[in-house]
């Protein structure tokens, strides 16, 4: 099970379930027939309006790629961009999802460290200067948590333009900030269109729906198309239809207000029930957005075995060193709040501490 699981059961499925009726009841030709290898049209011009509106992202509905969540738009940024044994800068810790799929494409990863600021660039300058790509999570760093700074911002930018690389901008969960407003997206300051920019709606819809986005600079159209199209020949349109009106009618906007709230509060629970009950072991950092957070453990603790004792508790927590490409600099656990109600954090985490502080023998 993962950890960053949505409030599904806060989805308003009868709305979804009507406008899906909608068009299964009474399809265009257009629905039932080959489609095109970028997605449904409609859904990209929906895109393409709210990514200009609430991420500052440069795009037309022409360079907006449909694909099955970041996963796939992760496979065909690789098939397009990379040839085997190309060097990609990952972050560390990092997404594992991502470093599987690049190293499936037969790139070579080259783990880059973050910190407070976000990726450290000048750290992969002088591991790798001439890396094709880099990828990366700017708005909200996967798993700590932290946002890629202006200044690091540029000198990626600076880097990709001047060594001809490209940047995979993954953009995973950047609706849900509880501190600021949302951080707009690194592509929107990319002026020599090295940047590819990825979305999905699996954390803010429902992850079986399996729709995401890609927004592809001009130039690479025509080769990501190709590629779509080799690999699946066009998305499946029925969901995408429906999900267009979805956010033309303005369901998408009030789901987003509503759950952006949901989790603002099962956040501040949870960080007050770490604070009250394992404030003496952990420390709490990336609370200020997403859906997840991190609380670190003490040097020399074994979040593995944390982690395996407290599944047999019934408790989903990732241990924070399966995020490293290498050796883990720090123990921690990655804990998801979005799919678990209020009233359940406070005896979870109880549960969690005595498992915390079980000795490393205890089975």
């Amino acid at each position: 099970m993962r950890v960053s699981q949505p409030a599904v059961d806060h989805f308003p499925f009868d709305v979804w379930s009507s406008l899906v009726a909608r068009h299964s009841r009474n399809p265009s030709r257009s629905l039932l027939l080959y489609g095109s290898p970028m997605g449904h049209q409609p859904l990209r011009e929906a895109v393409a309006d709210y990514l200009r509106t609430a991420r500052a992202v440069r795009c037309e509905a022409d360079r907006i790629m449909v694909v099955s969540g970041s996963q796939q738009a992760l496979e065909v940024s690789a098939r397009v961009l990379l040839d085997p044994r190309d060097k990609v800068w990952i972050e560390e810790p990092g997404y594992s999802g991502a470093r599987d799929v690049l190293a499936v494409a037969g790139a070579s990863l080259v783990p880059v460290p973050v910190d407070g600021e976000g990726l450290d660039v000048a750290a992969g300058i002088a591991r790798c200067p001439q890396a094709r790509a880099a990828y990366v999570t700017p708005s909200h760093q996967y798993p700590l948590g932290m946002t890629l700074s202006a200044s690091r911002r540029l000198q990626l930018l600076d880097w990709a333009q001047r060594s001809g690389a490209w940047i995979l901008e993954d953009d995973y969960d950047s609706e849900y900030r509880y501190e600021s407003l949302p951080i707009a997206a690194l592509q929107g300051l990319d002026r020599d269109s090295r940047v590819i920019y990825i979305g999905t709606f699996s954390k803010v819809l429902f992850p079986a729906l399996r729709l995401g986005y890609i927004v592809i600079p001009a130039d690479l159209v025509a080769r990501f198309a190709a590629v779509r199209e080799a690999m699946d020949i066009f998305p499946p349109t029925l969901l995408q239809a429906a999900l267009a009106d979805f956010i033309g009618e303005g369901h998408f906007g009030r789901h987003l207000r509503r759950t952006r709230q949901l989790y603002r509060e099962r956040r501040g629970v949870l960080v007050e029930a770490l604070r009250n009950d394992l404030g003496d072991v952990l420390d709490v950092i990336g609370s200020e957005a997403g859906m997840h957070l991190v609380a670190t453990l003490p040097p020399g603790s074994h979040d593995r075995q944390i982690s395996a004792r407290a599944a047999r508790q019934g408790l989903w927590v990732m241990p924070l060193s399966a995020c490293y490409l290498g050796e883990a600099a720090r123990p921690g656990l990655v804990l998801g709040y979005g799919g678990t109600d209020v009233s359940e954090i406070p005896g979870a985490v109880r549960r969690l501490r005595q498992v915390v502080l079980q000795s490393p023998s205890s089975p």
